[in-house]
């Protein structure tokens, strides 16, 4: 049966209000470049050295889904509950691009040590015909642009400390979050026996979930003069406790739509047994495997071989992975509600502003159940 109108119109209506959301938020990265680059001019640099920081800038920020940066901006209106004036929307916007900055840093960097082919459906950075090494130097550069941005616009602030300091404690926990997943699961190395559900679990909070996830709603928090503490009750400790879940469920979601989706479902084929990626699915097969599936898994995991890839596969259906993943799934779900309902929204003796329970709703309704 073919969709009604009514619902295509719904459907294109929002697909439009996306596209002018991002489309705005992008006409932001573009004041933003030229700051930085007039910023870098004004240092002295000769024309080749800002041309080059300037490519850098673009190949680097503007190309992957911006779902971090974008997620700032939407908090703040969550919290404000208006719209947001031009001002606001600014510094919103800016505070996003500054994840997205720090992002970049992390991929450009990560592409070299995961020696990776492309990103975001170009080459990756170091692989770029005459940038090779020099790219460690880039992404450098990448992170710096965070502190100048910073400290240009919100310097009068009072909450620019908190700002600076959130973005160094986030890039510390996520490089622990690196390196734990570098020394546990090298592509040419494999060893299932560094493998653990508790070992994934640490390398997916502190890799991801710390800098997608509370990063940009700690970053939108600040922004709207959310204190520190209400009476008895800790905004930015129950932003966490509730952040940190719903990043670990993502990416649990992921390692299992990695195994479990289709290519036209998830954009990519996934690659994560062939890989020898310490995901959530093997690492749960690991758990309650027979002698005889673990010694399949041994021999079989992480090697670049399609029909051994195949049999990993087999395993995993015959251990029922995908019903696992169900039941991890309805389970994380009510977690993450109950944490959320656990929110008070009533009003404070002060008049500081609230933190709303609709600020997670909205990361979970996105998530929960998504097949992409």
């Amino acid at each position: 049966m073919a969709p009604s109108p009514m619902i295509k119109t719904e459907v294109a209506f929002k697909a439009n209000g996306k596209q002018a959301a991002r489309q705005r938020f992008e006409g932001v990265f573009d004041v933003l470049r030229d700051e930085i680059v007039a910023d870098f001019t004004s240092k002295g640099m000769p024309q080749d050295a800002i041309n080059w920081y300037k490519r850098n800038l673009e190949y680097n920020l503007p190309g992957g889904k911006l779902n971090r940066g974008l997620s700032v901006v939407d908090t703040v209106a969550i919290l404000k509950g208006r719209a947001l004036t031009d001002d606001e929307y600014f510094k919103a916007a800016l505070l996003g691009w500054c994840v997205e900055l720090l992002q970049s840093f992390f991929l450009v960097s990560d592409d070299m040590m995961d020696q990776s082919v492309t990103r975001r459906g170009q080459p990756c950075w170091f692989r770029v015909e005459g940038v090779n090494l020099l790219a460690i130097n880039d992404s450098f550069m990448l992170e710096s642009a965070i502190y100048f941005l910073l400290k240009k616009h919100f310097r009068q602030e009072s909450y620019y400390v908190d700002l600076l300091d959130l973005f160094h404690d986030i890039t510390y926990l996520t490089e622990m979050g690196q390196l734990l997943d570098l020394i546990t699961a090298p592509e040419d190395a494999v060893d299932l026996s560094k493998f653990s559900l508790e070992r994934h679990r640490l390398i997916v909070v502190y890799k991801t979930a710390y800098y997608s996830f509370y990063l940009p709603v700690a970053l939108a928090m600040h922004m709207s003069g959310i204190p520190a503490s209400q009476g008895s009750f800790a905004p930015y400790k129950a932003a966490l406790d509730i952040l940190i879940p719903l990043g670990e469920y993502f990416q649990i979601q992921d390692d299992f739509l990695d195994f479990a989706g289709t290519p036209e479902q998830i954009g990519k084929v996934g690659t994560d047994i062939l890989d020898n990626k310490c995901s959530w699915c093997v690492n749960t097969a690991l758990a309650i495997a027979t002698p005889e599936q673990r010694k399949i898994l041994d021999e079989n995991y992480g090697r670049k071989d399609a029909e051994k890839e195949k049999r990993v596969k087999e395993v995993y259906e015959d251990m029922k992975i995908r019903e696992r993943y169900g039941v991890y799934e309805e389970g994380a779900y009510k977690k993450i509600m109950g944490l959320i309902e656990a929110v008070p929204e009533t009003p404070t003796a002060d008049g500081s502003p609230v933190l709303k329970r609709d600020v997670f709703k909205v990361f979970l309704d996105k998530i929960y159940k998504r097949t992409k």
